[in-house]
């Protein structure tokens, strides 16, 4: 079944749970998505969002917010501005891990390339960036392991895994020992992760957890062409899906799509060509065993649905900050 045939059949039997597009607040005039997931710091809630003008790509900047009510959050003022999209966060070894991807522009704003920056800290307000990911790769991501191993999902794209793969991306994973090894070479060289997209489908991990049973939970995207037209504005569909990587086996295992953009409530999308786009931030817990999966919509804002905790038969998520 192809990836398009399968969100078909999810949205046949779609019954969105609740859901909501998130409100935020002091950044009037702009949009904000492709957030990262919401996390606590010293006793309240925060989340990092892409804050963008809704005529603009790529002109990002990624902001801090505070929660300041259900599904709303309000710009934290004088707080830290870095130049970097579709923000993620991860927490390594007690410290914070900031990351999001920075667009390299020429003169009169001619593409050049894209990497991935890192900064880690244990003040929200004293980030350091400390690494880099190689020339044209998004979608690079850390989840912390037993004995302070660090695990790293990787997303090259290019023609050469065209040619091996017939996808448009693929996702590599290796193990580090600190983040201090996070490196271009390291990134480049983890080993790839077979049979997670089939032809000319593209993706990547967007938020990892390492489960009780020793596997790693994977919240990620999936994205395909609508049409056989694949130009630059030729109509695509992201969707939120999860799967359980074993990190001893390379085997990927239970893929499924967890939410399409029909899953969340309407909003315009910045074009035409992506208002079918859902990218997914992640999941947090709830106190009832579902989950909040919270997802960038159609490059215009940031939403929340309700869904079935996508790992439940592997075991719960482990909080390494909870067993030290």
């Amino acid at each position: 079944m192809t990836l398009l045939e399968k969100k078909i059949t999810f949205e046949k039997e779609l019954i969105p749970g609740e859901n909501a597009v998130l409100k935020f607040i002091g950044i009037e005039g702009y949009d904000v998505y492709n957030c990262s997931i919401p996390f606590d710091y010293k006793g309240k809630k925060y989340i990092y969002g892409r804050v963008e003008k809704p005529n603009e790509w790529a002109r990002s900047r990624s902001m801090l917010f505070e929660e300041t009510g259900k599904d709303i959050w309000t710009k934290v003022n004088n707080s830290m501005i870095y130049q970097i999209e579709d923000p993620f966060i991860s927490f390594i070894k007690d410290k914070l891990v900031l990351g999001g991807n920075f667009v390299f522009y020429r003169e009169k704003g001619t593409f050049d390339t894209y990497q991935c920056l890192f900064y880690r800290g244990n003040d929200l307000e004293d980030m350091y960036f400390f690494a880099m990911g190689p020339d044209y790769m998004k979608d690079i991501r850390l989840v912390e392991m037993p004995n302070g191993k660090i695990g790293l999902f990787s997303r090259p794209r290019n023609n050469e895994i065209y040619e091996k793969f017939g996808t448009h991306s693929t996702v590599g994973f290796t193990i580090i020992n600190d983040l201090d090894e996070l490196n271009p070479r390291i990134v480049e060289e983890a080993r790839y992760i077979e049979n997670i997209f089939q032809k000319d489908e593209w993706g990547g991990v967007n938020q990892a957890y390492y489960l009780e049973n020793g596997m790693i939970g994977v919240i990620g995207h999936k994205a395909c062409f609508l049409t056989e037209d694949t130009g630059n504005m030729a109509p695509m569909a992201y969707m939120n899906v999860s799967f359980v990587f074993d990190p001893n086996t390379y085997n990927v295992l239970d893929q499924k799509i967890i939410a399409t953009r029909k899953s969340f409530p309407e909003y315009r999308g910045k074009t035409s060509h992506i208002i079918d786009c859902a990218f997914a931030s992640g999941i947090i817990m709830r106190k009832d065993g579902k989950c909040d999966l919270y997802s960038g919509i159609g490059d215009s804002a940031e939403g929340r649905v309700v869904i079935d905790y996508p790992f439940e038969a592997y075991g719960k998520i482990i909080d390494f900050s909870e067993i030290k």
